[in-house]
């Protein structure tokens, strides 16, 4: 089916395909070789979720102390 790239880059999906996964909000994109591969993902809500499990996350995606003091500064710089 055919699909067409916005100028915003936004990809309207045809409705016999998004009717498969009705309820789905969130889809993990990857891009491999000449495709877009879109994955559905269930959201967790964090409730329960201790500071320790998120500092573990953290340090297995590899993202350093100084990462994030990089990526606030960037975020907060005046446009």
């Amino acid at each position: 089916m055919l699909c067409k790239k916005t100028y915003k880059n936004q990809i309207t999906l045809p409705k016999k395909i998004i009717e498969r996964f009705k309820g789905v909000e969130y889809f993990e994109a990857e891009a491999e070789e000449d495709k877009i591969i879109l994955r559905p993902v269930k959201i967790i809500p964090a409730k329960g979720v201790s500071l320790f499990n998120i500092r573990e996350k953290i340090s297995s995606l590899g993202i350093s102390k100084d990462y994030i003091d990089k990526a606030i500064l960037w975020a907060r710089k005046k446009k």
